[in-house]
């Protein structure tokens, strides 16, 4: 499982409701996805017509909305490149306000007038972004950062292309090298002059917030985003698992591993932040902010007062860097896991080898992903990126809890759970399933909708007909979940009323008949139960 750039880092006012969501939504759904990928042994697609066919469109539009976000994700790698390419310079290039970029309003250092901006600002508006004023200018394109998307890419398909097996040998990597470089960065920081301020607003929680309804979404949307909940991703990857693996033990290994790491990052942030606020005598709440001016604008700001900076940034862009292709790898490979269950022998006849299947999967993905590093680009990825990743995922994991829990049901999970491993679902899993679960994944939709607000990108707010873009960019996932339930009850024998209790009915499909010839290593059907058939795959076992 990947550890992603987290979209939020928790704060005092965030980290009590980012541990609950852990407990009570992460964990079990975690566990859910889990063993129903590994039980079905299919991608997200097919599992979901499996476990309720009436609801199968939620496997389909997981498959489109991690599609989506890879398409534009990459550029949080490319910007991450640059920024490391950037770093190999005998001065960081946003130390000082002495360059062509820099506007008269430039200062060296952070202040609370809104009149005058950073040179760490400029560097990330008007170097690297050479960013328009709004998306109404397209701009021209930022042909280093085109070639770096390039780049990018062929990282992504290297790593890759021949499936599972590379991919997990490459993870281990990717995802175990960051930590040797958070840990040096927090070794460092804490030496540093007002880093405990730093700390103690990270630690120290803000009771009054925790009364804020949006604290709560915005955590479980950072559990949601952080973990992959609803991506497909969990349902592809463990789908490679062999039928007996110890899916406890993967669940909390995922889980722990993943919060402990937001964490880490969190004391390695505001330790930094910590510093600049005693540098600057600005308070750490100033400078606390979320999204890529966390990451692009604040931290390498902090980096030109260290000492030895290039040598900090290097190594905090080459982590991003790992951090990146971890999340990216698991978002293709969702795509390309659930093309070869449906059309395995077509893709093969029409690509002959399955790794030009997937060059040409990260291909389309590129050029889709081209409008990012325009000059308008960081206008395209806030606008996909909020309508992705925080508007459709809820809607995702809404139907999908409620087609996993209700239509299939605990019982048959726990059954599930016990042919696999021995054991079946213990209470707490039980409870969370049946009532906790769907009523939180309800409570957070509906407060998502009511509270729901516009995009923006800093002061900017996106004019009326951007605002339908992203909506039909929303709908280009959220529509599958209709569509397929629309489709069921059209092939489905019977009358309405029974072609309506054959869609709640698993496996009413009769997707047993159909199950294809899998050219990643499935090739015998056997018996799992009198109920059920599954796909053997090799025992692989991917970095869960």
């Amino acid at each position: 499982m990947c550890v992603t750039v987290d979209r939020h880092f928790p704060t005092g006012a965030f980290l009590v409701p980012y541990l609950f969501m852990l407990l009570v939504l992460g964990i079990p759904l975690l566990h859910m996805e889990l063993t129903v990928g590994q039980y079905t042994r299919r991608g997200p697609v097919h599992a979901l017509a499996n476990v309720c066919p009436l609801l199968k469109g939620v496997g389909m539009a997981s498959v489109a909305i991690s599609f989506i976000l890879c398409t534009y994700y990459n550029v949080v790698i490319t910007w991450a490149l640059y920024y490391l390419f950037s770093s190999f310079q005998a001065q960081l290039p946003w130390q000082s306000c002495n360059n062509t970029w820099n506007t008269p309003n430039c200062s060296d250092h952070a202040t609370n007038s809104s009149y005058s901006s950073t040179a760490s600002q400029e560097f990330f508006k008007n170097k690297m972004l050479q960013q328009t004023n709004g998306v109404e200018e397209s701009g021209g394109m930022r042909w280093e950062l085109f070639l770096i998307l390039i780049l990018a890419w062929i990282l992504i398909y290297l790593c890759i292309f021949k499936g599972v097996n590379s991919t997990g040998k490459v993870v281990y990597f990717t995802a175990l090298f960051p930590y040797v470089i958070l840990i040096a960065l927090l070794i460092n920081n804490v030496q540093l002059p007002g880093a405990l301020d730093g700390i103690t607003f990270f630690i120290v929680p803000e009771w009054d917030k925790l009364l804020s309804m949006e604290v709560w979404v915005n955590a479980a949307a950072q559990i949601f985003n952080s973990i992959g909940i609803g991506f497909g991703s969990l349902l592809a990857m463990s789908s490679y698992n062999s039928f007996n693996n110890n899916i406890l033990k993967d669940t909390l290994t995922i889980s722990i591993i993943n919060s402990l790491t937001s964490i880490l990052a969190g004391f390695v942030i505001f330790s930094a932040l910590g510093y600049m606020s005693y540098l600057q005598g600005i308070p750490v709440r100033d400078l606390a902010v979320d999204g890529p001016g966390l990451v692009y604008v604040v931290y390498p700001q902090a980096f030109a007062n260290m000492p030895v900076s290039q040598l900090w940034s290097v190594m905090f862009f080459f982590m991003l860097l790992c951090l990146g292709l971890d999340s990216e790898f698991a978002l293709v490979e969702v795509m390309v896991t659930s093309l070869m269950d449906g059309f395995s022998q077509p893709l093969i006849t029409l690509f002959k080898r399955k790794e030009l299947f997937v060059l040409a999967v990260c291909g389309v993905a590129f050029l889709l992903g081209i409008p990012c590093v325009m000059q308008v680009g960081i206008y395209v990825f806030q606008l996909m990126d909020h309508y992705t990743a925080i508007v459709s995922i809820m809607f995702l994991a809404f139907f999908e809890v409620i087609a996993i829990c209700w239509c299939y049901g605990v019982n048959r999970l726990s059954d599930n759970l016990e042919v696999m491993t021995g054991k079946r679902a213990n209470i707490f899993f039980r409870l969370c399933w049946l009532i906790v679960d769907p009523v939180l994944v309800t409570v957070i939709l509906i407060f998502s909708i009511i509270q729901f607000k516009p995009a923006r990108y800093e002061g900017y707010v996106f004019p009326p007909w951007a605002q339908g873009v992203g909506w039909v960019i929303a709908l280009a996932s959220i529509i599958w979940i209709p569509l397929g339930a629309i489709h069921t009850l059209w092939v489905l024998p019977g009358s309405f009323t029974q072609k309506l209790k054959l869609s709640i009915t698993p496996y009413s499909l009769d997707e047993r008949s159909k199950m294809p010839y899998y050219e990643r290593g499935g090739k015998d059907i056997s018996v799992i139960s009198s109920n059920f058939l599954v796909l053997e795959k090799p025992p692989i076992q991917t970095n869960l």
